[in-house]
């Protein structure tokens, strides 16, 4: 029996009334023998696969609702459309990206949709002018969207990122299940092109997020994204001028450590 069987195994004994105290915690083996199993899979068979049959219940959706997030949420959305779906509105969010999120929870018949903000206290501490983008841009991240995502994963084993490897040098080599902070991070579309994208929009009639036709092929903050220009990463658009390519949620945390504001 596999370290996951025998996970599995222990999550039936908890559904008959086990330790309800127990938290299971996931471990690179576990990352490895899924990742040999769905190898070949297609993303739509994989995710129904993992959200109803390998880790029924366990999972959560983090979700931007920018630019080519139609395409997992819709595929989560055929799965199971009650999977928590966790957005993080940081407050400086194009409105464009709030419709967007309105439309496509409507359009997808997404249930459980919980939205994540930063604590009005650490920002009045951290960011008082809303002017911290403009000379340290982790520190705004970390306030806006590293401590509310933390707080949004609290007690979550497992979540699924849309995270995909065209997107950037720096995720050229992401896998379909990793561990993060001891957590099992779902990479579902790690595989998918750029045009593998757009022909899943065209074939189930997806709504692209409206400022892409602007050139914004990867959206975060208002102050922080700019259009792509030609030939460029798609998230080249993300903290232009600046040694930065993530926020900070895609970056494991040492134990112990905590974002410095």
């Amino acid at each position: 029996m596999t370290e996951f069987t025998e996970l599995a195994s222990l999550d039936l004994e908890l559904a008959e009334g086990a330790d309800a105290t127990f938290q299971p915690r996931f471990t690179q083996a576990h990352a490895d023998e899924l990742n040999q199993r769905f190898a070949q899979v297609p993303a739509a068979q994989m995710l129904r696969e993992v959200l109803t049959d390998v880790l029924p219940g366990q999972v959560s959706m983090v979700s931007s609702f920018g630019t080519e997030s139609s395409v997992l949420l819709h595929l989560v959305a055929q799965a199971d459309p009650a999977v928590p779906v966790l957005f993080i509105d940081t407050l400086r969010l194009f409105p464009e990206t709030t419709r967007y999120r309105d439309q496509l929870v409507k359009l997808l018949g997404l249930t459980n949709v919980q939205t994540f903000e930063p604590l009005p206290e650490k920002l009045a501490e951290a960011d008082p002018k809303y002017l911290l983008w403009s000379y340290n841009p982790d520190a705004c991240c970390a306030v806006r969207k590293v401590e509310p995502l933390a707080r949004a994963l609290t007690g979550v084993d497992a979540w699924i990122s849309g995270r995909k490897a065209f997107q950037a040098a720096t995720r050229a080599n992401i896998p379909l299940f990793e561990i993060a902070d001891s957590r099992l991070k779902i990479n579902p579309l790690a595989r998918w092109t750029r045009e593998d994208l757009v022909a899943y929009m065209e074939q189930y009639n997806l709504p692209h997020h409206p400022l892409e036709a602007d050139g914004y092929l990867s959206i975060g903050c208002m102050p922080c994204t700019t259009p792509v220009r030609p030939g460029e990463d798609p998230r080249a658009g993300r903290w232009r001028g600046w040694d930065k390519t993530e926020c900070g949620i895609h970056t494991p945390v040492k134990p112990g450590s905590e974002p410095v504001f």
